[in-house]
């Protein structure tokens, strides 16, 4: 048996993350969420694991309410340290049954500490905010706490809502201060760029001489951005490539270990576990380690650990020995392994594209004539990263009622810097969930449900690329199942 690449509990799925640094390792609390009707109440349960690449599943961690508490469903929010060295964790609660003045559900910011090192939690009800004049009473979530060094006082942002003004730019970070993380006060909003429905998930942390913004939105489009500053109080500046991932990656939040900051999200399932599904909420976590440039900007990819977990080379050939060169000025090439892949593989594909390449990338899952598959295409003249599948959605019977009108996942779209010369694509597949890194810097994550297996092969488009390096490698099997999947197998038996 060969151990899982991404965290998913044995029964439901992920939802929002909550990561924390604490003993050497990342204690990551995330929304349970379990699909089942009647929706039973939301819990934050705890995965810890040092790189991403072994978890250890610890169940529930912090109970939801009960059915007439206004804590029924335990959402986001965050956890920090005391000076008296007691953890605090304040967390969006809400119950469905309880209404504010519009007839919406209420989201109120609670507060619950622990005195044993995060091994129990006491809830202090008293504490509770809700939101104050002027703000939406149902968008009041998602608590951040830092505390600010020049003035010694704890801050916290809440992803919540003018209760005035166009309804698609309403979101504002709303803000309250406080000297003891008891009392707090509402002061002037964090950010308030009047540009979002809500900025989900805030996170704010500093590395080196740049500030940091994350939050999530789904009003452009559905993605976790990031904004950069010099100090804590903006102003914010927009990088020019500002999304964390594409459309499957969701909701992360970062946290800092040995100098390393990682970023965890969940990559979203979809509906009928199909390719043409709608995508949900929630789903299998996932692990993105950032990188600081020169100039202050993020790019984010693969631990290094993670990759090299994969210990095994594949034999995996090519038609043609390497270096292989596709050279097509106006047409189109192709070349296709003879093997057949397993479910879980890493992929390294090194390739030298001429300027003025319209495209080049790999085949996943391909057939045997490379016609049929999921594609990780480079487009140089585009400045982007897309994923695509062929054939593609059916809309009639006709040779023409194709979805040949949709060039590709639209919402997985990622800009990046596609110069001429020598680019390095890292690939992980397993089972449904796909990840790509290009260049160490920019994520593509998606999920590929109809096509089971098939080969690897690599292709170039109107111009030149030249494939150095090809190799194939997976994970070694394990003489003991992991956890989780001794737990599976116990859940299928039963």
């Amino acid at each position: 048996m060969r151990p899982p690449v991404f965290f998913q509990p044995v029964t439901g799925w992920v939802g929002d993350v909550i990561p924390v640094a604490h003993d050497g390792a990342f204690w990551l609390y995330y929304l349970h969420e379990l699909r089942a009707d009647p929706k039973p109440g939301t819990p934050w349960n705890l995965v810890t694991t040092t790189h991403g690449v072994d978890f250890d599943d610890r169940g529930v961690a912090f109970p939801h309410g009960g059915p007439d508490d206004p804590d029924f469903n335990v959402y986001t929010g965050s956890i920090v340290r005391g000076p008296d060295g007691i953890h605090h964790l304040f967390y969006t609660g809400q119950n469905p049954r309880r209404l504010g003045a519009d007839g919406q559900p209420l989201q109120l910011v609670m507060h619950a500490t622990s005195d044993d090192g995060m091994a129990s939690w006491s809830r202090h009800g008293e504490h509770t905010v809700g939101a104050p004049e002027g703000f939406e009473t149902a968008d009041w979530r998602d608590p951040f706490v830092f505390q600010d060094d020049r003035t010694g006082l704890w801050r916290m942002l809440v992803a919540a809502r003018h209760d005035s003004g166009p309804a698609r730019r309403r979101g504002v970070i709303a803000q309250l201060t406080s000297p003891d993380l008891v009392h707090w006060t509402p002061v002037d909003p964090f950010w308030d760029p009047r540009r979002y429905v809500t900025h989900e998930c805030p996170d704010v942390f500093r590395w080196g001489d740049w500030w940091y913004l994350v939050y999530s939105e789904f009003t452009d489009s559905f993605t976790t951005r990031y904004r950069m500053a010099r100090t804590p109080d903006g102003p914010w500046l927009v990088p020019e490539h500002d999304s964390v991932d594409g459309r499957a990656f969701y909701a992360s939040k970062s946290a800092e270990l040995g100098g390393r900051r990682f970023f965890f999200g969940w990559i979203a399932t979809k509906e009928r576990s199909r390719d043409d599904g709608a995508w949900q909420w929630a789903g299998t976590m996932s692990v993105l380690e950032a990188h600081q440039r020169a100039d202050g900007t993020l790019g984010f990819g693969f631990a290094p650990e993670l990759l090299d977990s994969f210990t095994e080379r594949l034999d995996v050939a090519l038609p043609s020995p390497l270096p292989l060169a596709l050279r097509v000025p106006d047409g189109y090439a192709s070349a296709v392994s003879t093997t057949v892949l397993p479910a879980q593989y890493r992929a390294r594909l090194v390739v030298d594209i001429a300027g003025g390449t319209t495209e080049c990338g790999l085949l996943l899952r391909a057939s045997a004539d490379g016609d049929e598959g999921y594609v990780i295409r480079l487009e140089p003249r585009r400045g982007r990263m897309v994923f695509d599948r062929w054939p593609r959605a059916v809309t009639g019977a006709a040779q023409w009622q194709v979805s040949g009108d949709v060039p590709f996942v639209i919402e997985l779209e990622r800009p990046c810097d596609l110069g001429p010369g020598e680019h390095t694509l890292d690939v992980v597949v397993d089972d449904d969930l796909c990840v790509a890194v290009l260049d160490g810097q920019v994520a593509l994550s998606t999920r590929i449900y109809d096509r089971t297996d098939g080969r690897i092969g690599v292709f170039a488009g109107e111009g030149s690329a030249v494939i150095r390096d090809l190799h194939v490698f997976q994970r070694a099997e394990t003489a003991t199942p992991s956890p989780l999947l001794s737990q599976s197998k116990e859940m299928e038996e039963q």
